[in-house]
């Protein structure tokens, strides 16, 4: 079967049907969301919202287009205008790679939080995924990934880190080459 984008499929669903993920690190400053209210207002929805659909729940999550979506939740006029439906693109995919699939919208247009960009990181290692896989899938460098692990403090994301000697400063050297090292003959005696 040849493939198809899911864009040529925009279905509109009710807005009360859509809900928001609960991973997007994507933050959009007030005046830019003034902006995309007037985007919105004068030219209407140009840009579908992308979502996953939980045919259990009867449920469309957001993947990508979460402030769209707030404008209409915000705004009684696009409300009343677009008859409180939204245009959605929806994607089947796992979570893992609805979670990238977010963040690859997101790093391609605006700025992140970094504690909600390092919770992704600490999900996607909980959900099996390696540094390697994500940083081909969000596009991340290995450094970036490493400095994201630092700010959750959980050691559980560095299982699969291979550490190798520490570097020593050279004054440190010199200090422990001054003082002379206890051997077991010269250590203090013992209560035993």
């Amino acid at each position: 079967m040849q493939y198809r984008s899911p864009v040529y499929d925009i279905i509109a669903v009710p807005v009360e049907k859509i809900e928001p993920n609960t991973y997007n690190p994507n933050a959009v400053a007030p005046p830019e969301m003034k902006l995309l209210y007037e985007s919105i207002r004068v030219d209407g929805y140009t840009m579908p919202i992308v979502c996953y659909y939980v045919k259990a729940k009867d449920i469309y999550i957001i993947v990508d287009g979460f402030h769209r979506y707030r404008v209409m939740l915000e705004h009684a006029d696009i409300y009343k205008r677009e008859r409180g439906l939204l245009p959605v693109s929806v994607i089947n995919k796992p979570l893992d790679q609805r979670m990238a699939s977010t963040i690859r919208h997101n790093r391609a247009r605006g700025s992140h939080d970094v504690d909600l960009m390092s919770n992704i990181v600490k999900e996607l290692h909980e959900l099996g995924r390696s540094d390697a896989w994500i940083s081909r899938h969000l596009g991340m460098d290995r450094d970036e990934i490493l400095r994201l692990k630092q700010i959750t403090g959980l050691t559980a994301l560095f299982r699969d880190v291979q550490f190798g000697q520490a570097w020593r400063p050279a004054e440190h050297e010199e200090e422990e080459a001054a003082t002379p090292a206890l051997s077991s003959e010269s250590s203090p005696p013992s209560d035993a």
